[in-house]
């Protein structure tokens, strides 16, 4: 198929398009959104977030999250659950026409095993865990998956380290795009030894490996920690963005609880037309029902665009 067609139809049309609302049909001023209608942009939440209100149970989360108007999922630790639970939330999601965000590629963690040292170990854990993927997308219907590639190798030069990431990626690719799955690069802020650490950079290297199946995860908290200037950036990389993730700074919690201004930058994102997903990867600022209830208040109002 045509990379440019390929990339609409897998990207966008089977990860999770934008419910019942599209640009142009943000609210008028005085509309009451009702409670459980869907958001203009995709949010996607994760279990435990909504525990307090639906309990332990992830399906009653999801329940729960879609009768607040979200429509989909994200869960990290999707590898590591059952097959059987696996197909669980992928049969509970389509019943509810929601749908599955990112999980994390295992490939030893995100600092082991790094791809940028170019060592024929490493890769091959990373293929396997592209090869899993496979079966574990199916299950639970996601087609995206988030790749990190490693620590630094302090003892090669930089374009080497980035040479070796390329190499490896596009062996993934290989992999993951018959099957339509995208795998998102995520520049992370934990610590500084980790080799991807900015968007820019990022963007380069999906350029590089040049494939529909690798883009970037634009996780909005990190990008604002290590370099800040979040719209800019995300006009600068946008042709390679295949899915966000939100967290306020400082903190790590939902929108209107730190610096950074959501409300705009959701708006922005929406005004670029952006069909994807945002995944909701941060706490609750407050515990208990009371701040469940306060972080979906939050959302409504940095999703109301009047």
């Amino acid at each position: 198929m045509e990379r440019k067609k390929f990339l609409q139809s897998s990207l966008l049309g089977s990860t999770g398009l934008l419910v019942g609302k599209t640009p142009g049909s943000i609210s008028s001023p005085g509309f009451k959104v009702p409670d459980d209608a869907p958001f203009h942009l995709n949010y996607a939440t994760h279990d435990g977030m909504f525990k307090n209100s639906a309990g332990d149970d992830f399906i009653e989360q999801i329940k729960f999250a879609h009768a607040n108007g979200f429509r989909s999922i994200e869960d990290n630790g999707m590898m590591g659950r059952s097959a059987d639970m696996q197909q669980k939330i992928g049969d509970a999601l389509a019943s509810h026409g929601m749908s599955m965000g990112v999980f994390v590629l295992e490939k030893g963690g995100n600092g082991a095993n790094t791809l940028a040292a170019g060592k024929p170990e490493y890769v091959e854990i990373f293929l396997k865990g592209c090869r899993e993927a496979i079966d574990v997308s199916k299950r639970c219907g996601g087609k995206l998956t988030t790749v990190v590639p490693g620590d630094f190798e302090r003892h090669l030069p930089m374009g080497i380290q980035t040479a070796s990431v390329i190499a490896a990626l596009r062996r993934g690719v290989e992999i993951l795009e018959p099957h339509g799955i995208v795998m998102v690069l995520e520049p992370l802020s934990d610590t500084p030894d980790l080799f991807l650490r900015t968007a820019d950079q990022a963007f380069a290297i999906c350029k590089a490996v040049s494939s529909p199946v690798c883009k970037i995860l634009f996780d909005m908290y990190h990008i604002q920690r290590n370099t800040g200037n979040l719209i800019r950036n995300i006009d600068w990389t946008y042709d390679e963005i295949g899915y966000f993730q939100i967290g306020n700074n400082p903190g790590r919690n939902e929108p209107g609880t730190g610096e950074m201004d959501y409300h705009n930058i959701f708006k922005h994102i929406y005004e670029k037309g952006y069909k994807g997903m945002l995944g909701m990867e941060h706490g609750n600022a407050k515990p208990g029902k009371d701040g469940e209830s306060a972080l979906i208040k939050a959302y409504r109002d940095a999703d109301n665009f009047q």
